[in-house]
C-alpha cells in the first residue's frame, strides 16, 4: 500500500525494517536553529536520517526572498539518493512539532514528482507515547540515484500572489496564529500583519489535542466552511516563511481537498517588496 498522506505509528512500526520505507527526521526549532540536529543524534526513530531545514529544504536567504527561499531541488535530489531515496521508495517524514516541519519534506517530494510520501500522524511524540524504540544509531545507508520530475507549478511568487488577489482568482490562506495575522504581534518579522484579502487558519487548528490531525471529515468541513463555493484548485497557502503553510495544503489533501498551491515566499518575502501592500485587520 502506499502512502500520500498521513500514516500512523502502528503502520510504520511494522515496516521499520523495509529497505523501501526511507524514514527522515525533520525536527528543527526557529530559535535554534542546530536544536534538530542535537535531538536526532540524542535519539530518533530508528533507520531516520535528518533533514536540516535550512540546509537542507530550503537554500540560501538574499535580499528579495523570505526565510525559507525554496531549495535547489537540483541539490535537493542529490540529498535524497545520498539518503537512499529512490524513486519507488515509500518516503516517511517526521519531527516534534505536530507535522510543522515534516510538512514542508512532504511537499517538496510531491513538487518532485514523488507522491509516495507522508507525513508520520503524531511524529516522534506519539511514538514515543506508545513506548517504540528510539536509536541513537546512525542508519546504514545505501546511496541511490533520485530522478525530480519538477512541477513549477505547485508554488506561486510574490506578483502571481498579488496579480491573483487583484482579479481574485485565488484564495489565500494565512497559516499563521491569530495575532499575528492581525499584527498584534510578531516576534520574527519586522513587519506585522497580513496580505490583504487573506483568510487565516493557525496551521494548529488541523490537530486534536493529543497532536494527531483531525478525521478527514472533520477538516473537510471546516476549510469548507473557511473558502465556501471556491475551489481547492484556486486556494494558496502561505505563512511565515513557506514551511507551516505546507501543514495546511497536507490538512486540505487529506481532507480530500485537493490541487490547492503555496505561495513559496510567503510573508517574510511579501513584506521585502516595495509595492506590496500590509493589512491588519
Amino acid at each position: 500500500m502506499t502512502y500520500t498522506t498521513l500514516v500512523s505509528t502502528d503502520t510504520l512500526n511494522q515496516q521499520l525494517n523495509n529497505p523501501n520505507w526511507i524514514i527522515i527526521d525533520c525536527r528543527f526549532s526557529l530559535a535554534d536553529t542546530e536544536a534538530g540536529t542535537k535531538a536526532y543524534r540524542y535519539g530518533h526513530i530508528p533507520n531516520a536520517r535528518y533533514a536540516h531545514l535550512d540546509k537542507d529544504l530550503s537554500s540560501q536567504i538574499t535580499d528579495f526572498t523570505g526565510r525559507h527561499p525554496l531549495p535547489n531541488f537540483s541539490l535537493l535530489a542529490k540529498k535524497l539518493g545520498a539518503w537512499g531515496v529512490t524513486n519507488n521508495s515509500q518516503v516517511i517524514a517526521y519531527d516534534d512539532a505536530g507535522g510543522a516541519f515534516a510538512g514542508r519534506l512532504w511537499w517538496l517530494l510531491r513538487c518532485m514528482g514523488h507522491d509516495k510520501v507522508a507525513v508520520l500522524d503524531g511524529g516522534i511524540k506519539q511514538w514515543q507515547k506508545q513506548g517504540l524504540p528510539i536509536t541513537t544509531a546512525l542508519p546504514a545507508v545505501k546511496p541511490a540515484a533520485f530522478r525530480a520530475y519538477l512541477n513549477d507549478s505547485a508554488w506561486l511568487n510574490a506578483i502571481q500572489v498579488e496579480n491573483g488577489t487583484a482579479r481574485k482568482s485565488v484564495c489565500l490562506i494565512d497559516a499563521r496564529t491569530p495575532e499575528r495575522y492581525r499584527g498584534e504581534q510578531e516576534p520574527i518579522d519586522p513587519v506585522a500583519g497580513h496580505i490583504p484579502g487573506a483568510l487565516n487558519r493557525a496551521f494548529q487548528l488541523n490537530l486534536d489535542s493529543n497532536g494527531l490531525f483531525l478525521t478527514p471529515e472533520q477538516l473537510r468541513k471546516q476549510f469548507k466552511q473557511l473558502i465556501g463555493t471556491t475551489s481547492p484548485e484556486q486556494v494558496v497557502h502561505y505563512c511565515g516563511s513557506g514551511v507551516t503553510a505546507c501543514h495546511n495544503l497536507l490538512a486540505m489533501e487529506y481532507a480530500g481537498l485537493t490541487g490547492s498551491k503555496i505561495y513559496a515566499g510567503s510573508w517574510s518575502e511579501w513584506i521585502r517588496n516595495t509595492p506590496s501592500t500590509v493589512a491588519t485587520n
